[in-house]
């Protein structure tokens, strides 16, 4: 018996140059099709890690305690919603978001949706650029200009790994991501956190975010969870799982995708509270509540914990975030590139030009602003991105309430008035949060 999905026009990051997709077998015990079906919600859990949310939850724990650990519990749960929604769509039509997104609007709108991701894709990308350079400075002691010189080279490790298999490829990014929860589970054991406090700060609290600025710090860190190259990545990467063509085994195929995406970004959600938790252990709880950069955390987490291990993981996990996002970010751009313009080039260019493109700014808001502005520009990528988002929302929701285009795996209506809940809030949140930085 055979099992395949139906031929599309592309298939995910480079299909002539990544080999092969995974069979889900049907007669294998539920754990083993989960285990065989697990990859595509780890690749998209990395974007909710990058090093673009590492400086909102840094500076919301040093300053305000735990008290946001319950937004960061509530951004993540709303980017399970809209994940499962993004895996649904491409089980259930056999294409991503982009290729409908172009076949299903005008293409004046196609292609200004196309630019807008690209733009998003340049985003994300200077966010790891800045967080990748930022690590080799505390690492080797390097200048900043030199770090990001550096990070032009990761382009090589891309190529590399591309011919290795989409398996192995997303074996590697758990690797990546196990570095990352180890350094904190390490640097969490280290600083001795006050767990019942901890308890607390995940309790949805209104009297939390009732000030200005921790409102501005909560909105900050829902913006800058649900990435929008996410979207049209997990719409693609999920097709990487073959599954027969009836209705059945769709189905089931959904359901695993689902399991697979929780469990995923649960792990991304005890990484960015782990985050927040050790800048509220290590600085708010010992009186430094004006660390609201990388490499001050950096620097204070030595003489408060009392060794040099604390800042070393610290800057070996920053340069696993911001390798692990560089190789999920060059995914969603051979996407976005395929499924809107049907133009298909070498992931070697489409890298390089993402790459270049990304390397100005850094070079030049560093050289400009100096070494204290990797901050700024990192906010800077957050906006853009929040920018974005909702224009790959938008059709998403609409796509998967289409009763004509999902059949029966149309959501049902109490998700779609969940989905669109979500939606208003991220794009007012997204506004507020764009609206005080362009005017502060």
């Amino acid at each position: 018996m055979k099992f395949s999905l139906p031929k599309i026009a592309t298939a995910p990051f480079c299909p002539s140059e990544v080999n092969g997709s995974v069979l889900v077998d049907p007669g294998a015990p539920f754990w083993r099709r989960v285990l065989q079906f697990s990859g595509p919600g780890l690749l998209v859990s990395i974007g909710y890690m990058d090093p673009g949310n590492w400086a909102t939850a840094i500076e919301a724990g040093s300053r305000f305690g735990y008290s946001l650990l319950f937004v960061v519990l509530l951004a993540s749960l709303s980017g399970m919603v809209i994940q499962c929604l993004c895996s649904r769509l491409g089980l259930a039509t056999g294409k991503d978001l982009a290729q409908l997104s172009r076949e299903r609007y005008s293409p004046r709108i196609a292609k200004t949706h196309w630019l807008l991701a690209q733009i998003s894709i340049i985003a994300t990308d200077l966010a790891e650029v800045l967080g990748c350079a930022l690590a080799f400075h505390l690492l080797l002691g390097c200048s900043l200009t030199t770090g990001i010189a550096l990070t032009a080279f990761d382009t090589l490790l891309i190529l590399g790994l591309q011919s290795k298999g989409f398996r192995r490829l997303e074996a590697i990014m758990l690797g990546l991501a196990a570095t990352i929860g180890v350094c904190f589970f390490i640097e969490l054991a280290l600083v001795k956190p006050f767990w019942p406090d901890v308890a607390k700060g995940f309790v949805p609290s209104w009297e939390a975010i009732s000030h200005q600025d921790p409102l501005y710090l909560a909105i900050g860190i829902l913006g800058a969870t649900v990435m929008p190259h996410n979207l049209y990545l997990h719409t693609s990467i999920v097709q990487t799982r073959l599954v027969a063509q009836d209705q059945a085994s769709r189905r089931e195929a959904i359901r695993l995708a689902r399991f697979d995406t929780i469990g995923s970004l649960a792990l991304a959600l005890l990484i960015n509270a782990a985050i927040l938790i050790l800048a509220a252990s290590a600085f708010y709880r010992t009186g430094h509540t004006d660390v609201v950069e990388i490499q001050d955390a950096y620097h204070l987490l030595d003489p408060l914990v009392g060794g040099a291990l604390a800042s070393i993981l610290f800057g070996v996990a920053l340069l696993a975030s911001g390798q692990s996002s560089t190789f999920t970010g060059t995914i969603a751009g051979q996407v976005i590139l395929e499924g809107y313009l049907q133009l298909k080039i070498p992931c070697w260019q489409q890298r390089l030009i993402t790459r270049a493109l990304a390397l100005i700014p850094a070079f030049v808001g560093v050289w400009w602003l100096g070494d204290g502005s990797v901050g700024r520009l990192l906010v800077l990528s957050q906006v853009v991105l929040s920018l974005q988002l909702p224009f790959a929302l938008y059709p998403l929701i609409r796509m998967t309430s289409d009763a004509r285009l999902m059949g029966v795996f149309v959501n049902r209506y109490y998700t779609t008035l969940l989905a669109w809940f979500l939606f208003s809030v991220i794009s007012l949140a997204n506004l507020w949060l764009l609206s005080n930085w362009l005017f502060d």
